[in-house]
């Protein structure tokens, strides 16, 4: 009998696990939402350094800031993972039927990916969910990184969407923040008052080495992004899910609109990320307990779990 830490009318999680292990013991059908930014397999380590700005009253200081004051860079703690697979189907694809399974009849996924990938993946999720559930591919375009010079630059990801089921899926552009007309000139303004509707290409800044939203993390989603897939699939009260969690940009804004979110990640600088981000909004779960008792499941306050396990036995059939 498989046992889980969620329940439906239970706190937000952060889960310190293998999302391969962990998925199985949550119940079918428990998620409106799922958003899932796993390793983009680009072959390499990804990494950040933490850094951090202070006044050097000397004036003697690595870097010039406002008005010509001087700044001497901090550096904190490095944050990597490896983004190198060989298999990388074998990888992504028992996650994505798990996904499958996992969500409600109205739900709704969103893989975030890029160019190296996204194609295999939507032949992937289209054998899985069927092709009549693709519902968009998104374009997040923005302008950083490198300047290639031997072909054109790459600046964008790919989001695909699928839903669980054409007929019945939760989808509300009402709620989704409106952007400029691009000519507003051209409109009324009872129109350019109130924006337009946002389409397939999400034109969005990434997040800002020196802005609020900054954990340090590599490859951080803005919030922004992730507020528009939040807002137009789900509503409050729905329980969100993110299994390659990172910095856990989803469960910030999922808790800041008023939705339910478990977050899942095996990396322990992510979930020391997530710990300092969403503190007592989260219920912190983590690795299982080692036979002499050390370990297992803690919230916020260090306080244990076990007792609070709920059984979800028969409502599980595995990967499907």
């Amino acid at each position: 009998m498989a046992e889980t830490v969620w329940a439906p009318d239970g706190s937000n999680l952060v889960v310190h696990a293998d999302n391969a292990s962990f998925l199985p013991t949550l119940p079918d059908g428990a998620f409106t939402l799922i958003y899932v930014d796993p390793p983009f397999n680009t072959g390499r380590v990804q990494r950040r350094q933490e850094t951090r700005m202070v006044r050097n009253a000397d004036g003697d200081g690595d870097r010039v800031g406002f008005k010509g004051r001087s700044y001497d860079t901090i550096k904190g703690a490095l944050h990597s993972y490896d983004d190198a697979f060989s298999d990388y189907w074998s990888f992504l694809e028992p996650k994505l039927v798990e996904a499958w399974r996992l969500l409600a009849d109205d739900g709704t996924l969103y893989l975030h990916l890029d160019y190296r990938e996204v194609h295999y993946a939507k032949v992937m999720l289209d054998a899985i969910f069927g092709r009549e559930c693709f519902l968009n591919e998104i374009i997040w375009a923005y302008d950083y990184g490198a300047r290639a010079k031997n072909r054109w630059p790459t600046k964008h990801d790919n989001i695909l969407v699928y839903v669980k089921n054409p007929a019945k899926y939760h989808f509300d552009n009402e709620e989704v923040d409106r952007e400029p007309y691009m000519a507003p000139g051209l409109v009324t303004p009872a129109k350019r008052e109130r924006g337009k509707l946002p389409t397939d290409v999400w034109w969005h800044t990434i997040v800002s080495p020196t802005g609020r939203e900054k954990t340090g993390y590599p490859t951080q989603k803005p919030e922004g992004l992730i507020r528009r897939v939040v807002t137009a699939s789900s509503r409050k009260g729905d329980w969100c899910l993110d299994f390659f969690a990172g910095s856990g940009t989803l469960g910030a804004v999922a808790g800041k609109l008023g939705r339910k979110f478990v977050c899942v990640d095996q990396n322990e600088q992510a979930i020391e990320v997530m710990r300092k981000r969403l503190g007592t909004k989260a219920v912190f779960h983590g690795p299982p307990a080692s036979p002499d008792g050390s370990g297992g499941s803690l919230d916020g306050s260090g306080g244990a779990l076990n007792e609070s396990l709920h059984s979800v036995g028969d409502h599980l059939h595995g990967n499907s």
